[in-house]
């Protein structure tokens, strides 16, 4: 295999998984979307799109999206019960998705294994505290691509 061929493969790789976060994006600002609106925080469509956004970055956007619905919710109701009900919907979103979605999204779109896509983060998180979580879901897709192209080939 050539330098070319290693260098297609990897961005070939990258950019199925890249079409993948983009997918899992969405799906994550449809999730806070339908949840407050179910929940009556305003402007909820403008903190679904900034949580869409923010899921790019990882670990810190999901939180970062938490911080405008829950002041919109307790400028609006003044209580607690409300803010407390968004961050209830934030740990639903991010079960759902650190469980279900990104796993599911992950193995279709970049052919990686679910139990890979739920269990690598975890060692890689374990074992490089920072680095490992950010890194593991891009460094997946590019292995199981070469995996798959050994398999194919050879």
């Amino acid at each position: 295999m050539t330098t070319a061929d290693h260098f297609r493969i990897t961005a070939s790789a990258l950019k199925r998984w890249a079409i993948g976060q983009l997918q899992d994006s969405l799906a994550i600002g449809l999730l806070w979307f339908v949840g407050l609106w179910i929940i009556g925080v305003p402007w909820a469509l403008l903190w679904a799109a900034l949580a869409a956004a923010l899921q790019i970055i990882p670990h810190f956007g999901p939180i970062l999206s938490l911080l405008g619905p829950v002041l919109a919710a307790a400028l609006r109701w003044q209580d607690w019960r409300h803010p407390l009900y968004v961050l209830i919907l934030y740990a639903v979103i991010v079960v759902v998705d650190g469980l279900v979605l990104q796993p599911y999204i992950m193995r279709r779109v970049a052919r990686v294994p679910i139990w890979a896509s739920i269990l690598v983060p975890l060692v890689l998180g374990f074992l490089i505290p920072f680095w490992g979580f950010l890194l593991a879901p891009p460094l997946l897709a590019v292995v199981y691509a070469f995996k798959s192209r050994r398999t194919e080939h050879p």
